[in-house]
């Protein structure tokens, strides 16, 4: 049981390193002239400008939350998933 959780924290991990990798490398490589398309991708979600707002009464909360999925971050995510198959 504990290396089961074990292992599932090493691949989660390696996705969330592999999502940031993919993040920066499409920010360094936006207008790069041979390397643009890798900074190619969508903004999805619950935009700041139109938040979801939770009224308890007494509480008063607001989301928000966005996804910017481009090339290079499906990217990060395959080299980890095979990192992790490695290890």
């Amino acid at each position: 049981m504990i290396r089961k959780n074990a292992n599932t924290l090493k691949l989660i991990t390696l996705i969330i390193v592999g999502v940031v990798v993919g993040g920066v490398i499409a920010e360094l490589t936006r207008g790069a002239r041979y390397f643009e398309w890798l900074s190619f991708g969508r903004e999805f979600g619950i935009s700041t400008d139109a938040p979801f707002y939770l009224d308890l009464g007494i509480v008063r909360m607001k989301f928000a939350i966005m996804f910017n999925i481009t090339i290079a971050g499906i990217l990060g995510i395959i080299v980890a998933i095979f990192a992790y198959r490695r290890i």
